[in-house]
């Protein structure tokens, strides 16, 4: 049938969709004597509170609520959107510290700062409709839901990526079904649960936002084939992306990024390092827009090294890094760190940089942000997105040199690109060549997501299928309703 998924293909892919970052295990880690999301089932009511055990149930129980939702009308999902956002901000210290336990990737501190920016994600305001008036009557083109969306979301940003696409997906006027990591679907299921409580308790609507409480690859292929969903939104590596894009549904795919960073002799050198460690080292560098790997002009090169290390980066020599590499990256049997096809050691995702300068045979001085080390443009640090905080620095002789290496090393994911430059010529030169979604420039890479930069924030920037950084109007469908000859009243 059209819209079956391709069995074959996810069966090839299936460990990304399922385990790109929690290993083996298609259980969740976190649990407490009463189930997996501390739930135990059905709450004391008897209510499902959006936690399934099944995907058609879930389905179902979402097409309810959106039924519901639709009843109630805009209001309702603004009361919505204000719980969501309200509970991150009241829980952000305590669900920062849950998702860390059970995902065991990125820091205390960072999780917790992405649960208070949800705060930061649009709205209903984002949906005012366009018209139009003329000699043949009035137009009206509105914004309106598709029904219930299916998502899939990473074990890297777990709560926060499902809180920012349920406002967005409410916001639209549609309910959702997530199927989630299942290295932090605990941590999830938990989150929609308390979500769900409270949006009952504020509107009378129950699962607006459902989730199955032990995702597999069969839960995911149910949903994705359930009549109810109409609209895919997934957030994950290549081989989830290109499951969803078999589905024979619309799916808005955010997939993997790996960003470079290009530094030219007309940049604030102390500005780019201290952006660059910024970026480089948040959550542990599990941001798919984090800066992955850095170009430099050889004539400014040893500055913007020290002031790394300035700003709390420690250098690596070239037995330190060969040492790191080994241990970051799984090799073919029998080979070693100077062969291609290498894997990032899943052990190394999003470890402290403690971990890694342990396994480098480095001593770090407490309050390192960052490790470093200077390489060649074709090392694994920078080939493989490799997500820890761990930078490699390339020497270039030229300005076109950099953008050539960056857009090579880059992939053509489309994703993010970082420069530091105060060359006009410089900034358009590379953001033609690299073409990508977020393109950042004398800054971090998270102001590309209005954090030190202006624009909103969404953790589904959707690179493959276009959409960009995802927002309210990304999850409906435009409708245009036309009154000839008459209403017009002038």
């Amino acid at each position: 049938m059209a819209n079956a998924v391709n069995e074959a293909l996810i069966r090839d892919v299936i460990q990304d969709v399922l385990g790109r970052l929690g290993g083996e295990s298609s259980t969740p880690d976190v649990k407490n004597d009463n189930g997996s999301c501390g739930c135990g089932g059905k709450s004391s009511s008897g209510r499902d509170f959006g936690v399934f055990q099944n995907a058609n149930d879930a389905c179902d129980a979402a097409s309810g609520a959106f039924l519901e939702l639709r009843k109630q009308g805009v209001e309702a999902r603004r009361k919505i959107i204000e719980v969501v956002k309200g509970m991150c901000e009241a829980n952000a210290d305590e669900w920062g510290r849950i998702e860390l336990e059970e995902s065991k990737i990125g820091r205390l501190d960072h999780k917790i700062e992405k649960l208070h920016i949800i705060r930061d994600v649009p709205g209903v305001e984002w949906l005012s409709p366009d018209g139009r008036s003329g000699d043949n009557g009035i137009t009206l083109e509105e914004y309106t839901p598709f029904g219930v969306v299916g998502a899939v979301t990473p074990s890297t940003h777990s709560i926060p990526t499902l809180a920012g696409n349920i406002v967005n997906i409410v916001a639209a006027g549609n309910a959702v079904v997530f199927n989630a990591h299942p290295a932090a679907a605990s941590c999830a299921a938990m989150a929609v649960r308390k979500f769900n409580e409270a949006i009952h308790r504020s509107t009378g609507i129950e699962n607006i936002a459902c989730i199955i409480e032990q995702p597999t690859f069969d839960s995911f292929k149910e949903m994705c084939a359930n009549e109810n969903v109409r609209l895919l939104c997934v957030t994950g590596g290549p081989g989830v992306v290109a499951a969803a894009m078999q589905t024979g549904k619309r799916a808005i795919c955010a997939g993997p990024g790996n960003p470079p960073v290009l530094v030219d002799n007309t940049a604030d050198i102390d500005r780019a390092a201290r952006c660059v460690v910024q970026g480089a080292s948040y959550d542990n560098n599990l941001l798919c827009i984090g800066e992955k790997q850095v170009f430099v002009l050889d004539s400014v090169a040893d500055d913007f090294m020290g002031a790394m290390e300035r700003h709390a980066a420690v250098r690596l020599n070239s037995s330190q890094l060969d040492a790191l590499t080994q241990a970051a990256f799984v090799f073919p049997e029998g080979q070693g760190a100077g062969c291609g096809h290498a894997s990032t050691n899943k052990d190394f995702i999003g470890k402290d940089v403690s971990f890694l300068a342990q396994a480098a045979d480095a001593n770090i001085s407490p309050g390192t942000q960052l490790l470093f080390a200077e390489t060649n443009a074709d090392h694994l640090f920078v080939e493989e997105e490799q997500m820890m905080p761990m930078l490699p620095i390339v020497r270039i002789r030229s300005i076109e040199e950099g953008i050539e290496a960056a857009k090579k090393s880059e992939h053509n994911y489309r994703h993010t690109a970082i420069i530091h430059s105060h060359d006009v010529n410089n900034m358009t030169a590379m953001g033609r060549a690299l073409d990508t979604t977020l393109f950042v420039k004398n800054g971090p890479s998270m102001a590309g997501l209005g954090l030190g930069g202006e624009g909103y924030l969404s953790f589904s920037i959707a690179t493959p299928t276009g959409e960009g950084v995802t927002n309210p109007r990304t999850f409906t469908r435009v409708r245009r309703c036309v009154m000839v000859d008459n209403l017009r009243i002038y």
